[in-house]
């Protein structure tokens, strides 16, 4: 992952880019607003961090020409004022998140990890609902945010489901689909899975919200 930084300090660039190249970050430095543009322009970054009292363009202004021409782009800012009304300001124009100095190494690299993650979802190929997300490339199925594990198979079960939203699908075709034409298996296989994947995705269970059981016939997804 590419990660621009904004800071004019030198001591303090140095100590951040120390500690986010051990994290196995490549970082590009900035010392000035001017130059954090030109790295954005011609650079693939992923997160940029930026110290809003810097020389020539401040954090805000590279923020703002950055949120011009990329909604995706993560961004941290970084500021030794901790006043309520400059952190709204930040937000306001774009930023994801808010560190005040000083602040500790760790701190920034749990922000960045948050923040990457949120980043990765949105720029590969997904299938979203409410409260659902679904990477189809790194096969991750996350819940409000949080990372939900699954087997391969039941992977297959939830992609199905969300391009089939509120559609009544039959066992057999989804023994078809994902198991194969060939498959001259058990339709108990199908609902093994299924009652695994609602124990790993449903608050209750025996009273699903999302996967429901369409009897004598298969099932269906619905959003809440």
């Amino acid at each position: 992952m590419n990660i621009l930084l904004l800071e004019d300090e030198d001591s303090i660039r140095s100590f951040i880019k120390l500690n986010l190249s051990r994290e196995g970050y490549k970082v590009y430095e900035a010392i000035n607003g001017e130059q954090a543009i030109s790295i954005i322009k011609n650079e693939i970054i992923d997160i940029a961090i930026l110290d809003i009292m810097v020389p020539t363009l401040n954090g805000i202004e590279v923020l703002k020409n950055i949120r011009k021409t990329d909604k995706e782009i993560g961004v941290i800012m970084l500021s030794a004022k901790s006043l309520q009304e400059d952190k709204i300001e930040g937000l306001s124009h774009g930023a994801d998140d808010y560190v005040t100095k000083p602040f500790s190494p760790k701190e920034l690299i749990l922000r960045i990890k948050s923040l990457s993650r949120r980043v990765k979802i949105s720029n590969q190929a997904t299938i979203k609902t409410k409260r659902f997300v679904l990477i189809i490339d790194e096969r991750e199925l996350y819940k409000d945010g949080l990372f939900i594990s699954t087997t391969q198979t039941e992977f297959e079960i939830v992609k199905y489901f969300l391009e089939n939203q509120n559609k009544v699908l039959s066992k057999n075709n989804m023994l078809d689909h994902i198991w194969g034409k060939n498959y001259f298996g058990s339709l108990n296989t199908l609902d093994v899975n299924v009652s695994r994947l609602r124990r790993k995705i449903e608050k209750d269970p025996s009273n699903p919200m999302h996967i429901k059981t369409v009897w004598g016939y298969g099932y269906k997804w619905e959003d809440e």
